[in-house]
């Protein structure tokens, strides 16, 4: 009988040792990368069980604040390299901001044929009546959402139909949810397959300044191996493969 306790034991023993050695860091993510993000964690946890990641998502200006206020994350990866860069020079980036990702935006609507619309049908469409953008204060997707109408020349004509998410989810989920008729959202939200059912029309990027995404280590996550062994795993053909199937451009 003491061999099977003792082999029990044993378990046990290596169970608690490898929990005891177990790296936890967290994630600041913004919400574009919500499905493809999702799926590159957990590639890296098959890959990494030592190492045990949390994801926040949000928009990046807000999670910008979070961070020069204290909030607890060791990687912010976001949808705008200028949130980065503010924090390299403000002091609280322990790395340089890099670029991982291009971002597009597009026009969405799951009651409509949005690949039949146009910037320009925002504006005219009776069909029309609410249009949902990230709030472009401080999500770079309501940002660049703007700069494009702004560019057609539809952005007066359409405020009084515009409603406004906190996020570019939270303007995708106002569409899905029938409170907005169509939306300028994340191509890489519109790319997941349960949204990708509905068509979308892909926004010229010409018409607004590029949705360059870049990411930092926080102070918070200086030093820690798991933050790093994340970060190298950003860079690996898995993750950009994955990235690519949500829209997004790798930059060579």
């Amino acid at each position: 009988m003491k061999r099977p306790i003792l082999i029990l034991l044993t378990v046990i023993l290596l169970s608690l040792s490898a929990g005891a050695h177990a790296e936890r860091f967290t994630i600041a993510a913004a919400s574009d990368l919500r499905f493809a993000l999702d799926d590159i964690i957990g590639l890296y946890r098959q890959q990494h069980p030592e190492h045990e990641p949390e994801v926040i998502y949000g928009s990046s200006g807000k999670m910008t604040t979070q961070i020069i206020h204290g909030a607890p994350y060791d990687i912010f990866f976001s949808a705008d390299i200028a949130f980065p860069e503010r924090l390299e020079a403000e002091g609280f980036s322990a790395t340089e901001p890099a670029v991982y990702a291009i971002g597009r935006i597009v026009l969405w609507s799951n009651t409509l044929d949005a690949s039949q619309l146009s910037l320009r049908d925002l504006a005219t469409d009776n069909r029309i009546r609410r249009i949902a953008i990230a709030q472009p204060s401080h999500a770079p997707y309501g940002l660049r959402a703007r700069e494009a109408m702004e560019a057609i020349g539809v952005w007066e004509a359409v405020q009084r139909k515009l409603v406004f998410g906190e996020n570019i989810a939270h303007a995708a989920q106002m569409v899905e949810s029938g409170a907005a008729s169509v939306g300028i959202i994340a191509l890489s939200l519109a790319s997941f397959p349960a949204m990708a059912e509905h068509p979308h029309h892909l926004i010229d990027d010409t018409l607004h300044h590029p949705l360059t995404q870049g990411y930092i280590v926080t102070r918070r996550g200086a030093g820690k191996e798991a933050v790093m062994s994340f970060a190298r795993f950003m860079e690996t053909g898995e993750a950009h493969e994955i990235m690519e199937r949500y829209g997004f451009v790798i930059p060579k």
